[in-house]
């Protein structure tokens, strides 16, 4: 336990043989469960975890039947942490990339009701610039950007990070059986934790690499299929917790700003192609692209500083 507080520990692992038993076995004494949920792994990583049980008794493998991703092995240790009476539910990957001195800054703010979800931030710090990989490191930040957007939650950043800690509200309170499967679970956890007016607190932690993982990542599958799926989000929280939940008028501003924006795509056609077939801007469409750019961009940081207003209680203390 810590801080009287039971402590269960979640690890999705999907081919880590040759890190899982180093993840588990750094594992602080006072956690008291820690459950390993194999993806359906082709190595031999839910064998060593097997043995890694026999010796210590606070071990749980759970094997999924197929591959659901990351955010399906989260998911089904959320639920055995909540069916399990745990208080609170950290998440570490199974590659070893999360260092376990961090977790009692990610375990104190919830356990002192300061936050409900804590989670890690690897771009405070500034060795994160020398430590993470150029790609990585300007790729999280773009998708960050777009995650504050799309959750609410302004003042978090690192939003791709996947070391975090969740209360035992957030584990009877969120649908867990629903969280995204795939790469942007964080992203949709964030999205689905605003709706259900969760505080989250960001917590400094150190960027671990090159300890022999290996990333699954492949950045010409995710630079298109995650903004897509940030603007799903997006759009669903819109629904959900501006005009289902409770009425904000800033959707009349996001709205506004976003038809004025198609407005603007076929006036731009139009000028472009009089002034290379005619070699002159046609005065009336030039003064209607102005308008039309100018007041999408006023609603649509309008609408913005409504939403962070809005979501000035959720900020983590």
């Amino acid at each position: 336990m810590y801080r009287d507080k039971t402590i269960g520990v979640v690890v999705p692992a999907y081919n880590e043989e040759t890190q899982i038993a180093g993840t588990v076995e750094t594992m602080p004494d006072y956690v008291d469960r820690i459950v390993v949920i194999d993806d359906m792994s082709t190595d031999g990583t839910a064998e060593i975890v097997v043995r890694l049980a026999e010796d210590d008794p606070r071990v749980t493998l759970i094997r999924h039947s197929e591959n659901g991703g990351v955010g399906r092995a989260i998911s089904s240790g959320y639920i055995w942490c909540r069916d399990n009476h745990v208080d609170i539910a950290v998440v570490m990957a199974g590659d070893g990339q999360m260092d376990p001195a961090d977790m009692p800054g990610l375990l104190d703010p919830v356990i002192e009701d300061r936050a409900d979800y804590a989670k890690g931030n690897r771009l405070i710090t500034g060795e994160a610039w020398k430590n993470i990989p150029r790609v990585r490191y300007l790729g999280n930040s773009a998708l960050t950007l777009m995650t504050k957007v799309a959750s609410g939650y302004w003042h978090v950043t690192d939003s791709q990070t996947g070391y975090t800690a969740l209360n035992r509200k957030g584990l009877e309170l969120l649908p867990l059986e629903d969280i995204y499967p795939r790469y942007g679970m964080p992203n949709d956890f964030l999205v689905t934790c605003n709706i259900y007016n969760m505080r989250v607190m960001d917590v400094p932690i150190k960027p671990v690499y090159n300890v022999g993982e290996k990333s699954g990542i492949r950045i010409s599958q995710v630079m298109f299929s995650l903004p897509l799926l940030l603007l799903r989000l997006f759009c669903r929280r819109m629904v959900q917790k501006y005009i289902i939940r409770d009425f904000h008028p800033l959707i009349f501003f996001y709205s506004l700003g976003f038809l004025l924006m198609l407005v603007d795509i076929p006036l731009i056609i139009r000028l472009i192609l009089v002034w290379s077939s005619q070699g002159y801007a046609p005065p009336m469409t030039s003064l209607a692209i102005l308008f039309c750019t100018i007041m999408s961009t006023q609603s649509l940081l309008f609408a913005m500083l409504f939403d962070m207003e809005a979501n000035r209680e959720l900020k983590g203390s």
